[in-house]
């Protein structure tokens, strides 16, 4: 029986000969089948999933013959969230407006992905034009929580959120403005990351506000989405505000870190104690954060409580005023709106979108 832990695991047990592509896709097929009632996917692409699995498997029977090496995301089962463009596929940003718009180019993010033999599985839910929390608001229906279906997933990116909650694809792409992979991902249960701006490129992506904007990963492991993220990220000649910066290999900055932390780890036990004592670390939380109205109690009480273990364990725990706390969403809303309304003026029925007949 199929089971996915890790894209390291996964690849092992390819080469091994204990699994293949189509296993794994015909798994998740079924996975996503019996969880439609969730809403997460729009659409399924399973006969491009099919051919690209059978073709992977003919490469690594190939491979072992030449001794060429497989492609970082070499069969990995991927869903995307429905505002990436995917050539030759729908993408409608859960919009009537764009409801049969076929991309006619990829993203640049997914052409990173295919280039190192990744799956794509499908299109999935959010918020109409990516605006939303609780991915309550797409034109196809709302995204289901998997852990209990009466409870929203968080949003806009909730249907990328879900897929990976309910084991409907070992990865997830999402795009986050203002919260929108790092807030479904909470609620999921599961890992979501947000790069820095520019990070990835936004070459491809249905734009919501441009400055903001930010392809974003949902997977079960920080492993996993180290390695996603190394494979995404990068210059691109289609994105001027994309990062120049070089692209650390994060995969490998985790393994190093962990075998670090191993053979440190005899040595901190017993030089841990002197350093706290002498130099003891300082944590800093925002005053206005923890007696905020607007804080749930029961959270209150929790991080109250893992002060007081932190405090216990010898770090100097401080509350710090940030008085412009109040003011950061009502300037990110006068920011993004302005931006949007500039974005989504390009939707107006002459070049795309739904011209209306009155």
């Amino acid at each position: 029986m199929f089971r996915f832990t890790t894209i390291k695991d996964y690849h092992t047990a390819l080469l091994a000969g204990s699994m293949s592509c189509v296993q794994a896709v015909d798994y998740y097929l079924d996975q996503i089948a019996r969880h439609e009632n969730l809403n997460a996917f729009l659409e399924v692409f399973a006969q491009d999933a099919k051919q690209r699995a059978i073709a992977l498997d003919e490469l690594r029977t190939q491979n072992k013959t030449t001794g060429a090496s497989l492609g970082k995301l070499h069969g990995v089962v991927v869903g995307i969230k429905d505002v990436l463009c995917y050539q030759g596929h729908k993408v409608s940003a859960a919009s009537k407006i764009l409801e049969n718009y076929t991309a006619v180019y990829s993203a640049s993010a997914i052409e990173k992905l295919l280039s190192e033999g990744a799956i794509i599985i499908g299109r999935q839910n959010c918020d109409e034009f990516a605006m939303g929390s609780s991915n309550e608001n797409s034109a196809y229906g709302p995204v289901k929580n998997g852990l209990d279906p009466t409870k929203v997933p968080g949003g806009s990116s909730g249907g990328s959120a879900v897929a990976v909650q309910s084991d409907m694809c070992m990865v997830s792409l999402g795009s986050d403005t203002g919260g929108s992979v790092r807030q479904p991902a909470d609620f999921c249960g599961v890992i979501g990351l947000k790069p820095s701006y520019g990070r990835i490129s936004r070459y491809g992506l249905i734009a919501y506000a441009s400055s903001f904007d930010q392809i974003g990963i949902f997977s079960k492991t920080i492993e996993d989405t180290a390695l996603v993220l190394e494979v995404m990220a990068g210059e691109d000649e289609f994105d001027s505000t994309v990062s120049s910066k070089p692209v650390p290999a994060y995969s490998k900055l985790i393994e190093r870190k962990e075998i670090e932390n191993k053979l440190k780890q005899s040595k901190l036990k017993e030089s841990e104690e002197i350093e706290k004592e002498n130099n003891p670390k300082r944590i800093a939380y925002f005053k206005e954060t923890l007696f905020h109205p607007g804080l749930d109690a029961e959270i209150k009480t929790k991080i109250e409580s893992y002060f007081k273990d932190l405090e216990a364990k010898g770090y100097l725990v401080e509350a710090i005023d940030f008085s412009l706390l109040s003011y950061l969403v009502p300037t990110y809303y006068v920011l993004t709106t302005a931006e949007a309304s500039s974005n989504l003026s390009r939707f107006d029925g002459i070049k795309f979108g739904h011209r209306t007949k009155e």
